[in-house]
């Protein structure tokens, strides 16, 4: 009886701990598509959980629209790559372990195509902001996200799936 009692114990404890947002050590992959006003982004991301409470990813998105000029059509590209930091609210605020609140920065190199003759400003270059996120966990490795920034590639948010490993 005491090893049964020891073995559920065991088990109740390994399945809260699965469920936590991102432990320490813990990684998870996201990808899902964006909000822009230049075409519609898709977006392949990593996060690591560095810390406690705090985690460090990267993410690559792709994204490519027309535009019609003096009645000419340009077509332009545009690959993202950045770094974030995020600080998740868990344990701050006392919040369930099927949900994940964040909030963080990020900053990136964003490499921007556009046919020669083009006369508009679509120019590379280093992008940094901010984002406040969130996360619902259907289960201890499957999740929905959802997030709104400014300054990075999705010029207002983006929304996707997780997939903790």
């Amino acid at each position: 009886m005491k090893k049964l009692l020891v073995l559920l114990i065991t088990v109740v404890s390994v399945q809260a701990w699965a469920q936590y947002p991102l432990a320490k050590g813990g990684m998870q992959l996201n990808a899902g598509v964006g909000l822009s006003s230049w075409g519609l982004p898709v977006y392949v991301g990593f996060d690591y959980g560095f810390r406690k409470d705090i985690s460090l990813g990267a993410e690559a998105s792709f994204r490519s629209y027309n535009e019609s000029i003096a009645g000419k059509k340009f077509g332009h590209t545009i690959i993202g790559f950045l770094g974030n930091g995020n600080y998740h609210f868990n344990n701050l605020l006392n919040i369930s372990d099927e949900f994940d609140l964040y909030a963080g920065l990020n900053i990136g190199f964003f490499v921007w195509s556009s046919p020669s003759g083009y006369p508009g400003s679509g120019a590379s270059g280093l992008g940094i902001g901010g984002q406040l996120g969130g996360r619902y966990y259907f289960n201890s490795g499957f999740g929905i996200n959802l997030e709104f920034g400014g300054g990075n590639a999705f010029n207002g948010g983006k929304f996707g799936i997780t997939k903790k490993f």
